[in-house]
Order: C-alpha cells, then sequence, then structure tokens
C-alpha cells in the first residue's frame, strides 16, 4: 500500500469531546452571562439533548431506556470538551473559593452564528429553553430538580474536587 493509498484516521463525533465542547459553547452562551461549575455542565449536557424530559422542546437525542445512567459516563467527556473548548478560545475559565467556573468567550457568540445545520439550530433553540429554564436557579435547586427528574443516584456523582481537575 503507498502512501497515497491510506487512509487517515476517522476520529468519532458522536459523544466526542468536539460534540460534547460544541454543546457546551451554545450552552454557555445561551445562559450568558451566568457561568457554570462542571456539575452544572454535565447536567445541561444531558438536559440540553432530553429537553421533551422537562417539558420542553422536542429531545435532540432518542429516549432510550438506559439515558439516565449517561450521566455517569458523561462528566469526564463534559471535561475533555472543556479543556478543547479553552484551546480554542470559545470557553474561558475562572476561580474562586468554591471552584472553577466556566463561560462563553467573546468569541463564542460569533462562531456560534456560523452553526446553521438543522441539528445546530435546534440545539441553539434546546439550549435557549434551557437557559430561560435554569438561568437564575441556585446550583442546589439545578441539583434538586435533575435528581427528582433523573435520579438522584446520578445526580450525586459530583465529588470534593468538582472541577479541580480541569486547568486554568
Amino acid at each position: 500500500m503507498s502512501a497515497h493509498d491510506a487512509q487517515p484516521a476517522k476520529a468519532p463525533l458522536f459523544n466526542s469531546p468536539l460534540e460534547t465542547g460544541l454543546r457546551a459553547v451554545v450552552l454557555l452562551d445561551a445562559l450568558y452571562p451566568r457561568a457554570c461549575g462542571l456539575s452544572e455542565l454535565t447536567w445541561f449536557d444531558h438536559l440540553v439533548v432530553h429537553t421533551g424530559d422537562l417539558g420542553g422542546p422536542a429531545s435532540l437525542h432518542p429516549d432510550l431506556p438506559s439515558r439516565t445512567g449517561e450521566l455517569l459516563v458523561r462528566r469526564r467527556l463534559v471535561e475533555q470538551s472543556l479543556r478543547l473548548m479553552q484551546q480554542v478560545n470559545l470557553i474561558e475559565a475562572s476561580n474562586d473559593e468554591t471552584g472553577i467556573y466556566f463561560k462563553a468567550s467573546d468569541e463564542a457568540p460569533s462562531f456560534i452564528d456560523l452553526l446553521q445545520t438543522s441539528y445546530s439550530l435546534a440545539l441553539k433553540d434546546c439550549a435557549r429553553w434551557l437557559a430561560d429554564q435554569f438561568r437564575d436557579r441556585s446550583t442546589s435547586e439545578i441539583e434538586g430538580i435533575v435528581s427528582e427528574r433523573i435520579g438522584r443516584w446520578t445526580a450525586e456523582f459530583r465529588t470534593a474536587t468538582d472541577s479541580s481537575e480541569i486547568g486554568l
């Protein structure tokens, strides 16, 4: 096989740091100026694709029976996606005595405007709806809603270090 015949390695898009990172940028832009911790972003990443579970717009992803366990595996992916989006300056991180928080950068709105696929447009609608529901709620209120809707065992995956694993 010659070098011309070699196929480039294909990176998975579904449930990849890129896909999750794009959702994080869209979510944080919709929530702006609110900054979110890792746990909140993990919850929001799940909720934005399952808005139908909350009485919102039609869910972006199918209603699979095992979706309640998604939060348990989603956290690491959200961490990776936040790092990636920081590297391309679409998300900013800040910290205080309570943890590390993320918000959309000044470059995010211009980038988001470029996303025009039907999925991206639906994602933006779901993110705006979700932001309207949660923007003014405290983290503990959001955790209560996640516990009620998805189950307490999935909402309580938070660790004492919460977002300390992600570097600024």
